[in-house]
């Protein structure tokens, strides 16, 4: 492993511990799989000879069953870890999108790795077991949802085309009125937020009309807590949006100094929240709402 990486001055951040990003080997370089039949693919049970970083992170999640933290990337999916690395725990492929259904239960789409058996695009797949292992559910070889996003009413994806699902097998089309480059909905599954160019669009029917949230700053990311009305939000810029109505308004937070990749939002008891933001330079954590955060890794 590399020496951890000097740490660089980020604005408004505290330095939690030096870390550089740790890693397990990764097997295989990405590459599409569509021979075969779709079968449950596992993470190889030893570490192989090479090794590659973190080059983009597409999702964050905090696991309800003990909180774990997951970071889906092009590289496959890592935990990190209490000692500050992020260790590899899936097979390799490009987890485009991805979300967490429930406890150990996650939601994915995207590529395969080249020792993956899954079809290109993977379509929706599933882990039950905190990554592990993953199965195909639906569209295989059909959808690549960059957006994606599950609650107790089922399942809301857009890959070109927004579709939402109650089970993750049936399908129906949904009329949006920008791309969305996230999605995120309230625990019910009834309404729902997606960040666009054109601005923040919500949805009170579970994606299927949209208005356009007037006076919302300009999200790249967004994501609801387990709680009703609790979502937080990263501008383009860095900066951190938090609402406790569902999005309907906004308070400012913290300036993170870098753009955002992917965020999570989590209660943690008492009133407090776990966010945990994935921008282009670290892997950065708050506790206090998004006023502050701490360094967790570096990339």
């Amino acid at each position: 492993m590399t020496p951890p990486a000097q740490p660089r001055p980020v604005p408004g951040l505290r330095r939690r511990r030096s870390a550089a990003v740790g890693l397990l080997p990764v097997a295989a370089l990405l590459a599409g799989c569509t021979s075969g039949a779709p079968q449950s693919v596992a993470a190889p049970p030893t570490p192989a000879t090479s090794s590659a970083a973190i080059s983009h992170v597409h999702g964050v999640g905090i696991d309800p069953a003990g909180d774990a933290l997951f970071l889906a990337t092009h590289e496959g999916l890592f935990e990190v870890t209490d000692g500050g690395a992020a260790a590899l725990v899936s097979p390799v492929m490009d987890l485009m999108g991805f979300t967490i259904a429930g406890p150990d239960r996650l939601l994915a789409s995207g590529h395969p790795g080249l020792h993956a058996d899954l079809p290109e695009p993977m379509g929706l797949i599933e882990s039950t077991d905190a990554g592990r292992t993953w199965s195909p559910v639906s569209r295989q070889g059909r959808s690549d949802f960059h957006a994606l996003t599950a609650s107790a009413a089922g399942v809301l994806g857009y890959d070109g085309t927004l579709v939402r699902s109650s089970d993750g097998t049936t399908w129906e089309e949904v009329a949006i009125p920008a791309e969305p480059h996230t999605l995120t909905a309230s625990p019910t599954g009834e309404r729902v937020l997606a960040t666009t160019a054109e601005g923040l669009l919500r949805s009170t029917d579970g994606g299927g009309t949209w208005t356009l949230v007037e006076g919302a700053p300009l999200l790249q990311v967004v994501d609801w807590a387990e709680t009703d009305g609790e979502v937080a939000g990263v501008a383009p810029s860095g900066v951190v949006w938090t609402s406790t109505d569902g999005g309907v308004t906004w308070r400012q937070g913290a300036r993170l100094g870098s753009a955002p990749q992917a965020l999570a939002l989590a209660g943690i008891g008492d009133g407090v929240t776990r966010l945990v933001v994935a921008t282009a330079e670290a892997l950065v954590e708050s506790d206090d709402g998004g006023q502050t955060f701490d360094v967790v890794l570096e990339w």
